[in-house]
């Protein structure tokens, strides 16, 4: 078990090096764009496969490296490129970490590489668990899996679901015995082109507009009992320990959302310290009564809060992240104290940053604003800034707050 350490290894500064001039040369110039669009930019997903940036091999080895911090760094650069777009990019991952944390060796190795293809042949994962009426809550999931003849049989709607919709494999959390709440829910993988299976609402969204969000319709969709996740022995085994009134581990939806949390706060990292260097040079460069904005203490001190929020952000990231790695308890909620400070951080210092540019960081002239919109989603999804706040409160307090 490796010691914590703020040196980045050699290898993973040159993986940082390299995603950044991905971002800086071909993710940002085309942020304005694909967000006026408000569709998935294939060409730029096509263009990181090309390099071997959308690939599995990729997220895989730096999800795998020893101290963790490889994929919050990475998720960093590419949302300091543009968010949007930076979504679409690894938008297949939190499908993959769920397949990945539930799901056997055998269907880890049959269905993984289905969910980003090659550089020839991109493809998407989507990760559907909230639905219209349960978000936060996941715990009232409708979505029903019924076992029948060796088959599972799935009705319901997913809503929120990153790929939803046109992904090649979806996970879908469904409940197997609704009378167990969250403790009767499991995990099952949709092939590409099983039948019932369809597109609903696709959202226009305030931000993140290149990320691709829409409801998945189940209706009558029918899989091979292979596509539960971690097979049936499992969950019968484990709803009998349920039933039993004995713990059973965590359930299928906040298992995922627990994993990437230090990931998502990197995303948000990224997009705060974007808004922050823009305000900073452009607080370098403009000029009001004769001498650059940046020399009135008003705007250094609010720049010294942002940098000084940004860095906060990024360390507590790194923290949860290295814990999750060497496979650390998070005793006092850590990784969702990174998701949350990391959020509201982000949305600060984007507004903040429109703020310093004045009337010109209002206007499109300029991305702050559209670093402001694609901040806020960061206090929103993968458990809202309150489910955050819920859940540590929980943990250092050891009751049940509600």
């Amino acid at each position: 078990m490796s010691g914590f350490s703020l040196d980045l290894n050699q290898d993973v500064i040159e993986v940082r090096d390299w995603v950044h001039t991905f971002a800086r040369d071909v993710v940002r110039p085309a942020g304005a764009e694909w967000d006026e669009r408000e569709e998935t930019p294939w060409p730029v997903i096509q263009e990181a496969a090309k390099i071997g940036l959308y690939s599995l091999d990729f997220f895989a080895t730096q999800w795998f490296e020893e101290s963790g911090l490889a994929l919050p760094v990475v998720f960093e650069e590419l949302f300091w490129g543009d968010a949007g777009i930076g979504l679409s990019i690894v938008g297949s991952c939190l499908a993959a970490a769920a397949l990945s944390g539930s799901g056997t060796p055998e269907q880890a190795g049959q269905w993984l590489p289905e969910m980003f293809g090659t550089e020839n042949d991109v493809k998407l994962g989507a990760f559907c668990a909230s639905e219209p009426d349960a978000g936060s809550d996941v715990g009232a999931i409708r979505t029903r899996a019924v076992y029948d003849n060796g088959d599972w049989v799935i009705d319901g709607v997913k809503t929120w679901a990153t790929n939803g919709g046109i992904a090649d494999v979806h996970i879908v959390v469904a409940s197997v015995d609704p009378g167990l709440g969250t403790r009767g829910q499991a995990s099952f993988i949709i092939p590409p082109g099983t039948p019932g299976l369809s597109m609903g609402q696709k959202f226009r969204k305030h931000g993140i507009r290149a990320s691709h969000t829409a409801e998945v319709v189940l209706d009558g969709v029918r899989v091979p009992g292979s596509c539960l996740l971690g097979g049936k022995e499992k969950l019968d085994a484990r709803l009998a320990r349920v039933r039993n009134g004995e713990r059973a581990g965590e359930q299928a939806a906040m298992g995922t959302f627990e994993t990437t949390r230090p990931t998502v706060a990197a995303m948000a990292v990224g997009i705060a310290r974007a808004a922050y260097e823009y305000a900073r040079d452009y607080a370098r460069e403009r000029e009001q009564f004769g001498r650059k904005i940046g020399e009135n203490q008003a705007i250094a001190f609010l720049l010294a809060d942002m940098a000084t929020r940004v860095d906060i952000a990024r360390l507590m990231t790194w923290r949860a992240a290295w814990m999750a790695r060497q496979g650390k308890r998070f005793e006092q909620a850590e990784g969702s104290m990174s998701k949350l400070v990391a959020g509201e951080t982000a949305v600060w210092v984007t507004e903040q940053a429109i703020q310093i540019l004045g009337g010109a960081g209002y206007t499109r002239e300029h991305p702050v604003e559209r670093f402001h919109r694609d901040a806020k989603i960061y206090t929103i999804f993968e458990g809202t800034s309150e489910i955050q706040r819920l859940i540590i409160g929980r943990a250092v307090t050891g009751l049940q707050v509600r």
